[in-house]
C-alpha cells in the first residue's frame, strides 16, 4: 500500500468525513477528520486495515486557531506509512468520542488528554484520572498554554488524610493483595493490587504516574530545540541516548534537515551500544527477581566493559550528552574502533555461555516457559512493542519497518518467538544482543568519513509536524513535534515503551500464581518514574496517612519518623 492509497481509501469509506488529507512528505499521511466520525474512522484503521496504534496527543491552540487538536498517530509498518490522525476540538464544547472501545490500546492515551488539556474523551471505559492525582483541583489542566510551566498547584483537599487515588474493586470473594510501591525485587515504584481467589490471580488494577516530571511541558514553555536533548535523556535511566536521538530525528523531520551519514552511523553505534548494555542489566535484574543472583554478579559484571567504552567515546557512562539537532557533537576516531571491537569480542563470548547455561537449567526453564503468556492477538490489542511483542510473534522493529540513523545501511534481523510466554521475551533480548554486537561491527566497518553535524538554520520553520520512531531496549518510543516560535516547540509528545507494554501486564498475569507476578511484570522491562509519596498505614488504628513533600523534607531534616 502507498500513501495515496491509503488516502484513497479513507475518502472511499468516509467520504466528507475526511476534511483533508495529504502525503505531506513521503510515507507521512496527515488527514483531519470529523469528530463525529473518529471512532468509526480509527476503528476501521485499527480492526479492518490493520493499522499499530502508537500513541494520542493533544494539542492546546486556542492562541492559534482557537481550538483544540487531538492526534491519533497509526502506523502501517510493512509499508513503512505513518498515519497522522488530526481532530479539531471546539473549545465551548471540549468532548470526542472515546475510541478506547475499538483500540484497546488508546486507553492510557485518552485519559492524558483528559486529564492534561480538558479534552474529554465519551465513552471512555475507565474514566479515572491517569497522571493527574484524584485530588487535583478541577478545572486545570497542566498542558493548556496558559498554564505556567512553574506553577504549584494546591490540592483541592489540603491536610486530607485519606487516600488520593481511586481504585478499583475486586470481584466478589477475591482477596487483595498489595504490591508497592516499593517492592523489594523491583527496581523502581510501582503500585498494584492483586486480586485472588487462592493462589490464582482473577484480576488487578495499576496506578502510577506519582511524579509527573512535566517534561513534555518544559519542552513546550521554556526550553530551546536544542536544550531539549539533554532533558530528553532523562525520561529513561537506561534508554537516555534513545530518547534524545528520537527527538532530534522528529524535529529533523519537521523542518527539513538532512543530518550527515557520518552522524546517522555514530547515533546506530550508540544506540545499539545502549541496548547491549540495557539487555545485560535487565537480565542480571530478571535473575534477581526469581532469586537467581549467580546470573545477576555475571551479568553486571559483563556490562561494566560496555559502560568504561561509553564513557570512552562519550564521556559519560550513561547520560550522553552526544545529540543536537542536525547531528551529533563527538566523532568516533579510528583508534578508538579497535577498544569497542574487542569489548565487544569479550562480550559475545561470555554472552555465548550464558546462553548455552540458561538453556540448560531446568529450574530456570520451569519458572519462565509457559508463564505469563501474552497471546498475538492481545499483544496487537494493546499494541505492545519491542521483546514483549516481538516474544509474542509480532514482527515488529523501528530499524527495518521505519529506518532511521544507518539502519537504511546496515540490514537488522528481526528476532521474534511465537510463545509469548517470559522464556520467549527473555530469547528475545539473548538473541538481539548478539545482534547489536553484529550491527556494531558492520556499522565501524562502514562508517564513512565526513561532516558530524548539518548546517542547521538559525531559527527554525514554526508550524510544521515531524513524527520519529527508534527502537530502544524495552520497544519502539516515538516523539511527534509542532514547531513553534523563538526556536522552541510548540507541542512535544513523548510516548515510551513501558506505556505501551504495562497496559498488557493485566493480561499476561491472569490466572497466574502469586510467585510468578513479580517476574512476569519484570519480563516487560519496566521503567517507572520516580515517586515522591509515601503512605504509611497505622497497623493497630487502621490510619492512613500520606506525608507531602514538606513533611518529608522536615522529617528527613530532623532524623526523625513519626
Amino acid at each position: 500500500m502507498t500513501g495515496q492509497e491509503l488516502i484513497n481509501a479513507l475518502k472511499k469509506r468516509f467520504g466528507e468525513a475526511i476534511l483533508s488529507a495529504e502525503e505531506k512528505k513521503p510515507l507521512k499521511v496527515y488527514v483531519t477528520v470529523k469528530k463525529e466520525k473518529v471512532k468509526d474512522i480509527a476503528g476501521y484503521v485499527f480492526n479492518e486495515m490493520k493499522g499499530r496504534f502508537q500513541i494520542s496527543a493533544g494539542t492546546d491552540r486556542r492562541n492559534t486557531k482557537n481550538d483544540f487538536l487531538i492526534t491519533n498517530i497509526f502506523s502501517f509498518d510493512q509499508d513503512k506509512i505513518f498515519l497522522i490522525m488530526h481532530t479539531p476540538i471546539d473549545p465551548a464544547d471540549p468532548n470526542i468520542d472515546s475510541i478506547t472501545p475499538v483500540v484497546p490500546a488508546a486507553n492510557w492515551a485518552e485519559r492524558e488528554f483528559r486529564d492534561m488539556i480538558g479534552v474529554n474523551p465519551v465513552g471512555h471505559p475507565d474514566p479515572r484520572r491517569l497522571v493527574l492525582a484524584d485530588d487535583w483541583p478541577e478545572g486545570i489542566y497542566p498542558l493548556r498554554k496558559d498554564f505556567p510551566y512553574d506553577c504549584k498547584v494546591p490540592t483541592s483537599t489540603p491536610g486530607s488524610s485519606g487516600p488520593r487515588i481511586v481504585m478499583k474493586e475486586p470481584p466478589e470473594g477475591a482477596t487483595v493483595i498489595p504490591i508497592g510501591p516499593f517492592y523489594p525485587v523491583l527496581e523502581e515504584p510501582s503500585q498494584w493490587r492483586i486480586f485472588i481467589e487462592g493462589e490464582k490471580i482473577v484480576g488487578c488494577d495499576y496506578r502510577g504516574f506519582y511524579v509527573h516530571r512535566g517534561i513534555e511541558k518544559l519542552g513546550d514553555s521554556v526550553l530551546t530545540y536544542n536544550q531539549i536533548p539533554f532533558i530528553a535523556e532523562r525520561i529513561c535511566g537506561i534508554c537516555g541516548f534513545v530518547h534524545s536521538c528520537c527527538y532530534c530525528q522528529a524535529v529533523e523531520d519537521a523542518a527539513d534537515i538532512e543530518l550527515p551519514i557520518r552522524a546517522k552511523y555514530i547515533r546506530s553505534i550508540l544506540l545499539e551500544l545502549e541496548r547491549v548494555h540495557s539487555h545485560l542489566l535487565w537480565l542480571g535484574i530478571a535473575g534477581h527477581i526469581i532469586g537467581f543472583d549467580t546470573v545477576l554478579m555475571q551479568t553486571w559484571r559483563m556490562r561494566e566493559p560496555v559502560m568504561w567504552l561509553a564513557e570512552r567515546i562519550t564521556g559519560h557512562r550513561k547520560t550522553y550528552g552526544m545529540n543536537l539537532i542536525g547531528g551529533v557533537r563527538r566523532d568516533i576516531p579510528k583508534e578508538v574502533h579497535n577498544d569497542i571491537l574487542n569489548v565487544l569480542d569479550k562480550v559475545e563470548k561470555e554472552w555465548l555461555a550464558v546462553i548455552d547455561a540458561i538453556s540448560g537449567d531446568t529450574p530456570l526453564m520451569m519458572r519462565l516457559k509457559g508463564v505469563g503468556i501474552l497471546t498475538p492477538e492481545d499483544a496487537i490489542k494493546m499494541a505492545a512493542v519491542g521483546p514483549t511483542g516481538r516474544g509474542s510473534g509480532i514482527e515488529i522493529d523501528a530499524r527495518v519497518d521505519h529506518p532511521f540513523a544507518a539502519f537504511e545501511f546496515v540490514p537488522v534481523n528481526k528476532i521474534v518467538k511465537k510463545e509469548g510466554d517470559i522464556l520467549a521475551r527473555t530469547l528475545v533480548r539473548l538473541e538481539e544482543t548478539l545482534e547489536s554486537i553484529r550491527i556494531i561491527r558492520e556499522c565501524l566497518k562502514q562508517m564513512p568519513d565526513g561532516p558530524i553535524q548539518a548546517q542547521v538554520p538559525d531559527v527554525l520553520p514554526a508550524g510544521k509536524e515531524g513524527v520519529s520512531v527508534v527502537e530502544p531496549p524495552r520497544g519502539e518510543v516515538i516523539h511527534y513535534i509542532i514547531t513553534g516560535e523563538e526556536n522552541k516547540p510548540y507541542r512535544w509528545r513523548v510516548r515510551a515503551p513501558t506505556y505501551a507494554n504495562l497496559q498488557a501486564v493485566p493480561l499476561m498475569i491472569q490466572n497466574v500464581t502469586i510467585a510468578d507476578v513479580p517476574i512476569t511484570l519484570g519480563s516487560i522491562d519496566p521503567c517507572f518514574s520516580c515517586t515522591e509519596r509515601l503512605e504509611v498505614v497505622d497497623v493497630k488504628k487502621g490510619d492512613i496517612k500520606i506525608y507531602s513533600r514538606e513533611e518529608l523534607v522536615e522529617m528527613s531534616r530532623n532524623k526523625y519518623a513519626p
